[in-house]
């Protein structure tokens, strides 16, 4: 009862954070709508762009318009000429729906709405003023204008996440985008029938099943569309979309350029194409079929998974997985070969059986038309908070502040074994077992060398593949469990257990508790600091009342439980960090490195200058990524060839979940970070490097990648934007 208090109140703690002053207008209210402006940051600085957003909630039955608003309508317009500080404001437009009444269609969004807009500040870094005069057309059975303005205003604080991140991040993801590997394509558009009223033939392939399929062309002035008919296609993996076409003022069609967003369910793409034409479909996954493999070349690569797996024991994250196999081997003393041998191999059964269960996941996920990637998991403030929740219970346990007993049907499983069979003085295998699972979960966030090889080659063949390359990979991270299994008596090496491995657990602790820490700061990334400082409150305090309890407390799984599940509950809501940002990162306390925001076309566009560009693909979640900083990219003389302006810094932030990144990283045949790739006139498709980069790799890509460009070019610097 005492835990379930507590929890409550930490949730409610947690939810009353985020009550107070935020960045957002007052909301404009009508009868049938609300208006505001909100803000995804809390501040400018640092920064050239601002994400805010204008949303509506509606009446039921009400609605407002798409950028292209149908047979009726118009979209909200916006004058931004009040403002201070705002150089020009781009609205995006999530996906719409399609309402029909009496044959004549149009566009747009009921219920909720908020379009994503990009504001780009004349000073960056300064304070920003936005007002809005917003002309918007609500309509139901009646239209009604609306005439609003709203203000909002952002100080040069730092530019923190907001309670309004979330809410902005889920509607920029719902806006249509002309990128490949989206698994929706067109192939052709043509004209048929009567010249004056003719229907518009869309030849759409897919690379899975087709269900509510719709699109929404747009066209040129005078030209309206009707609501597609669909019929089978030539392709046996496509359909063709039938949509009359009405034609006002002499408009004509044929030939003319159309923009068509394509829409089945969750998957949305934009394509442009000219009416007559016919585009070759984008492929789908978006890099080339890989070659047939040989048997030779597939067991060579099972090799690589191991030796990947193997060297993942001395990555950086799995610190604290080290510590663990160092307490339970110690633990052992003089207990049996048997108990021995039987403890250590379920521990590795618990490290297979959770890669295995990592593969099914990215099968089916990929059969899913969802982006996988290793470590993708981290990307989630549940897994986080579940994440934490464990190391945090694992710590205080490892101190003797409580013990968290099985749930009853797991230690059963352990306690129907002889005391003498049961390995660690009576430790079920079922605890050893899970003790494997939760090393597997904690090597996630790592791409150590080789690993990125087999994992980019397994999820770009088939299931078969998929199961393999995992399976052998968690063979090589269990390796080490697996030579002491074979040979018990290396356990008769370590001393007699005795008072010094109180002091032994009580170090390894801190390993762990500066694990639960790292977790707390990828948190932050994606909740906010406050929030993450919150949780880490709740946890404390948790482990304060365990620790002030009476001697010998053992927690009820249950209370466990509802801890858990109450405190994921209450940041689950809870506002995440933006994508891609700028930032500066010192060197040596010296050098400055202004990194630009992802943006493929930007990049296409500085390699067309003649400039060489890098890329860093990173999240707060990789280990890896921070060592690669740490090493090569913030130090000399990487990080003054990176400043100097001679090679662009272009940064891709992973921390949450973006398709446009883990398209980006497929067309390498890439499914995890760290990734970079170095660009220029000499390589314009880019030059990936290896997981772990050293300052020779990054200076012999740029030198190559700059091959192409001209002796006289002089470094300069360049915006994204």
């Amino acid at each position: 009862m005492r835990l379930t208090s507590l929890a409550i109140i930490g949730v409610c703690v947690i939810w009353a954070s985020g009550v107070g002053a935020q960045p957002a207008s007052d909301w404009a209210r009508a009868d049938f709508v609300d208006v505001r402006l909100v803000s995804a940051v809390a501040g400018t600085e640092g920064r050239d762009t601002v994400p805010l957003g204008l949303e509506f909630r509606l009446a039921e039955g009400w609605k407002v318009y798409w950028r292209s608003a149908g047979d009726a309508g118009y979209p909200p317009q916006v004058t931004w000429d009040a403002s201070r500080n705002l150089a020009a404001a781009d609205t995006a437009y999530p996906v719409p729906h399609r309402f029909s009444l009496f044959g004549l269609e149009t566009f747009g969004y009921k219920d909720h709405v908020v379009y994503p807009i990009t504001a780009r500040l004349i000073e960056p870094g300064a304070p920003l003023r936005v007002d809005a005069a917003v002309n918007a057309l609500v309509c139901s059975d009646i239209c009604v204008p609306l005439d609003i303005n709203l203000r909002l205003d952002l100080p040069n604080g730092p530019p923190s996440p907001t309670a309004f991140t979330q809410l902005l991040d889920r509607w920029t993801a719902q806006v249509p985008r002309d990128l490949p590997g989206l698994g929706l394509d067109v192939t052709a558009v043509r004209l048929t029938g009567d010249p004056a009223s003719p229907t518009l033939e869309i030849a759409v392939v897919s690379e899975g099943p087709i269900g509510d399929l719709d699109v929404f062309p747009e066209g040129p002035k005078g030209t309206s569309f009707g609501k597609p008919e669909v019929v089978a296609g030539a392709a046996p993996d496509g359909v063709t979309l039938r949509v009359p076409v009405g034609l006002r003022q002499g408009a004509r069609i044929d030939g003319a350029a159309l923009t068509l967003t394509l829409v089945d369910g969750d998957r949305f793409v934009e394509r442009r194409i000219t009416v007559g034409a016919t585009a070759g479909a984008r492929p789908t996954p978006p890099m080339p079929t890989p070659p047939p493999v040989d048997v030779a070349g597939f067991l060579a690569m099972l090799g690589v998974a191991v030796l990947g797996g193997l060297i993942l024991n001395l990555m950086p994250c799995v610190l604290p997985v080290l510590s663990l196999k160092l307490v339970s081997a110690v633990g052992y003393g003089g207990a049996a070969r048997g108990a021995i041998r039987a403890g250590f191999l379920a521990s590795a059964a618990g490290i297979l059986f959770s890669f295995l269960v990592l593969a099914a996941g990215a099968i089916g996920l990929r059969e899913a038309g969802v982006a996988v990637g290793w470590g993708i998991q981290f990307q989630q403030p549940l897994f986080l908070v579940a994440m934490t929740a464990l190391v945090v219970l694992f710590a205080a346990n490892l101190w003797g502040v409580f013990e968290v007993p099985l749930p009853r049907t797991l230690a059963d499983l352990g306690a129907r074994l002889p005391s003498e069979q049961r390995p660690n003085g009576g430790k079920s295998l079922v605890g050893h077992f899970l003790t494997g699972a939760f090393v597997t979960l904690l090597a996630t966030p790592c791409s150590a060398p080789f690993v990125g090889t087999a994992i980019g080659f397994a999820l770009s063949r088939g299931s078969g593949e998929v199961l393999a390359v995992f399976a052998a990979m968690g063979l090589g991270l269990a390796l080490p469990y697996l030579v002491v299994a074979a040979a018990p008596g290396l356990v008769r090496a370590l001393p007699r257990p005795g008072p010094w491995m109180v002091w032994l657990k009580k170090i390894l602790a801190l390993a762990l508790v500066a694990t639960a820490a790292w977790l707390l700061t990828v948190l932050a990334a994606q909740i906010g600091m406050t929030m993450s400082v919150v949780v880490a409150g709740v946890f404390l305090a948790l482990v304060v009342v365990l620790w002030l309890a009476p001697e010998g407390l053992a927690v009820p799984g249950a209370g466990v439980a509802v801890l858990a599940a109450l405190l994921i509950a209450g940041v689950a809501e809870r506002p995440r960090a933006l994508g891609p940002v700028a930032e500066a990162t010192t060197a040596n306390g010296v050098t400055t490195v202004a990194w630009r925001p992802f943006d493929q076309a930007g990049i296409k566009a500085l390699v067309a200058e003649g400039r060489v560009v890098l890329v860093d693909v990173t999240a707060d979640w990789c280990l890896t990524c921070r060592v690669n900083k740490k090493l090569v990219l913030d130090t000399q003389p990487v990080a003054g060839l990176l400043a100097s302006g001679e090679v662009a810094a272009v940064r891709a932030d992973w921390t949450n979940p973006d398709p446009i990144i883990a398209t980006y990283l497929a067309s390498f045949g890439r499914y995890g970070i760290p990734f970079n790739a170095v660009y220029g006139p000499g390589a314009p498709e880019g030059i990936p490097l290896p997981e772990l980069l050293s300052v020779d790799a990054v200076l012999d890509a740029v030198a190559r990648a700059g091959a192409g460009a001209g002796a006289d070019k002089a470094p300069r610097t360049a915006r994204l934007d």
